[in-house]
């Protein structure tokens, strides 16, 4: 008899392109365990991510404003869901797998550090200029969870959580190598470009670094005034002008999409991630996190202190250099967590 994982599998073979991936088709995980009985691998894996204390912590770690008071503004997790909501919305459209698509998403950026890319700047200086937040978010779900033993995920989904990052690289990359190998991978990337264009831009109005009437008329005419007629234009856009070429599905933007979304990534660098404010405080948060690294450095026996009872402990008792571990320890914390923790350590109590 059918378990109902197995009924699943079979019935996805009917909605499922040869574009997508079929969930029984996975490469598999990197230990093998006997399969869910109820769950596919990708639905397993989603519920693994978001039931993950690092998945948890996403909801005090910045995105672009730190720390901020407003309940409006987007933390690290509302990204992340808003950045699933598209990936789901343009794999359903484009009959791939939404399971994938979304698991992917979930945890493309469960490694990011606190302060956001300030902080990851912080851990290029200070410990590696190869620290990135996407293969700090791979090691998360492979080591650091599960006091040490990851979440054992499928190949498909790691690959998609390792590759999903530009930074200020090229929206689409000319190296296919830098792609994930999955399209569902691929459609995460872009669904991470397309919700951080808008709510960062939408935050960035609410704040008063910038106006409304600042954004590039290219913009507001081609892609919408709004954030739902942006955000619509942009899924639409790539939902209709991908192409299958040579037998392959390549996700694409029409040219005047791809140009209005360009200028609107540029504008956000110089007025937005770069601007007095948002720069000023990014400045503050580098010295923190530098300060602390510094700190356990020249006192390993606090960080091994500090360490006890948490999922990186056991990667500090199996040999980890201590700046590895250090690392880790400053990437996993959440934004409130990195400020108790420099006052705790460097700013005087008064004694009552």
């Amino acid at each position: 008899m059918k378990t109902i994982r197995e009924d699943f599998e079979e019935r996805e073979k009917s909605f499922i392109s040869p574009f997508g991936v079929l969930a029984a088709n996975s490469r598999g995980r990197q230990r093998q365990e006997e399969p869910c009985p109820v769950r596919t691998i990708f639905q397993q894996d989603r519920d693994r991510i978001v039931f993950s204390n690092a998945f948890r912590r996403l909801k005090h770690k910045t995105q672009v404003f730190l720390s901020p008071l407003g309940d409006h503004y987007r933390t690290r997790l509302t990204h992340t869901l808003e950045v699933a909501e598209v990936a789901r919305t343009i794999s359903r459209a484009m009959r791939l797998n939404e399971d994938l698509a979304e698991a992917i998403a979930l945890g493309h950026d469960l490694g990011h550090t606190p302060f956001g890319h300030s902080g990851e700047a912080a851990l290029k200086e200070i410990y590696s200029s190869e620290f990135r937040h996407s293969e700090q978010s791979l090691r998360v779900v492979d080591i650091l969870e599960r006091n040490g033993q990851g979440l054992n995920l499928s190949w498909e989904v790691r690959d998609g959580i390792v590759k999903h990052s530009k930074g200020f690289g090229d929206i689409i990359p000319a190296d296919p190598g830098n792609m994930a190998a999955t399209v569902e991978g691929r459609i995460v990337r872009f669904a991470d470009i397309i919700a951080y264009l808008n709510h960062d831009l939408d935050d960035a109005v609410r704040s008063g670094v910038i106006a409304d009437r600042q954004v590039p008329d290219s913009c507001v005419t081609v892609l919408g005034a709004t954030h739902a007629q942006r955000s619509t234009t942009m899924i639409r856009d790539l939902i209709y002008s991908s192409r299958v070429v040579d037998g392959n599905l390549e996700l694409s933007f029409s040219n005047g999409v791809f140009n209005a979304m360009s200028d609107l990534r540029m504008f956000l660098y110089e007025n937005v991630y770069r601007s007095r404010p948002v720069h000023a405080e990014f400045v503050k948060s580098k010295k923190i996190i530098s300060e602390i690294f510094a700190h356990f450095s020249k006192h390993p026996e606090h960080l091994r202190e500090r360490l006890a009872g948490l999922e990186m402990v056991a990667a500090y008792y199996n040999g980890e250099p201590v700046d590895r571990i250090i690392c880790d320890y400053i990437a996993s914390m959440t934004d409130r967590y990195l400020l108790n923790l420099y006052n705790e350590i460097f700013i005087p109590t008064p004694l009552v």
